[in-house]
């Protein structure tokens, strides 16, 4: 996952109030598992901005993957 990349929550953090499924932007990137993640509603505004490990996030791919094989 880089810079921009738009990510999923794969799971709930009640503490933050963030839940499984919620999507993101990752507007900074701390060494390679880590990133600062923006929540923003569909008015633009943003409702969380949090650190998440890359275990707790999906990338969102918006066309098909090269096949691996």
């Amino acid at each position: 996952m880089k810079l921009l990349d738009v990510v999923i929550l794969t799971k709930g953090l009640p503490d933050l109030n963030l839940r499984k499924g919620q999507v993101g932007t990752i507007v900074e990137v701390y060494g390679a598992d880590d990133f600062e993640v923006e929540f923003v509603d569909l008015q633009g505004k943003t409702y969380a901005l949090e650190t998440l490990n890359a275990s707790e996030l999906m990338q969102i791919h918006y066309s098909p993957l090269p096949q691996t094989a």
